[in-house]
């Protein structure tokens, strides 16, 4: 996400809006009052709970581009954890006035937001529903509900050079990329753990099965492009593959395969 500041005639300069705190340090603990969030310009932060005397758990582990403490600023209520650099960090420092001028003109900011408080209703429905005993009905055209003795075809991308493999929905899109630290939103197929270089985009693309063919689609905004068989295909273009083709995804390489269960 890429912070753009305005200074006017006796405005603060960018300089001013920026927080450096060493390895180590806190940003700010459980318990103060927030009147501000933040960006990470470089460096990565640490989100920490305290769950017992001299005790921590790490909630979550933010990057460039990544913000915290939106919560809040927002509602205006006390931290509800500490914030900690896990390395040298600068940190862009938004207060009230200016995350409303932001909001006007990022809708980005926005749609990220939007996302992160929907991943934590429905990590509340889903504690709710375990603590009344009342959860959703099954779903038995789920991929986890195959008939006894049924025979059936599995969707599968292969990893070159591990073991790793990835599942692909039935009927439905499958979505390749990698987990977006500050909505929590893990695609379908997460390569966050081999793309080693972070060329993958985190909405990266989808594969779609429909009338019985497979076909990929690389999602808008990707930056290091989408390849079937060494070929670039072009953005928002289904493109056709079928078993044993070769896909890479921005420097990770992967092959569809389609087995018999």
């Amino acid at each position: 996400m890429k912070v753009v500041l305005k200074s006017g005639s006796g405005a603060p300069s960018f300089e001013d809006y920026i927080v450096r705190v060493a390895a180590g340090g806190r940003i700010f603990s459980e318990g103060e009052t927030g009147e501000e969030m933040f960006v990470i310009q470089s460096g990565t932060v640490e989100i920490v709970k305290r769950v017992k005397e001299r005790k921590e758990k790490v909630l979550a582990t933010f990057e460039k581009g990544d913000f915290f403490g939106e919560m809040s600023l927002l509602e205006s209520v006390p931290r509800t954890a500490d914030a900690r650099a896990k390395t040298d960090v600068e940190l862009v420092r938004i207060d009230q006035g200016t995350f409303d001028e932001m909001l006007r003109n990022n809708g980005e900011i926005a749609v990220r937001m939007l996302r992160k408080l929907s991943r934590r209703l429905r990590e509340t429905t889903a504690l709710l529903e375990q603590s009344t005993g009342i959860a959703r009905p099954l779903d038995e055209s789920s991929d986890f509900f195959v008939r006894v003795g049924e025979r059936h075809e599995i969707y599968r991308l292969l990893a070159d050079g591990s073991n790793e493999e990835f599942y692909l929905n039935r009927d439905e899109e499958t979505t390749v990329g990698r987990i977006d630290p500050v909505t929590g939103i893990r695609p379908d197929v997460d390569l966050t753990t081999l793309d080693t270089q972070r060329s993958v985009s985190r909405r990266h693309a989808k594969v779609v099965h429909g009338d019985g063919e497979f076909s990929v689609v690389e999602e808008i905004g990707t930056m290091n492009g989408t390849f079937v068989n060494g070929r670039r295909i072009a953005t928002g273009v289904p493109t056709k593959i079928k078993d044993g083709d070769r896909l890479r995804f921005g420097l990770v390489d992967l092959t569809f395969r389609i087995t018999q269960g």
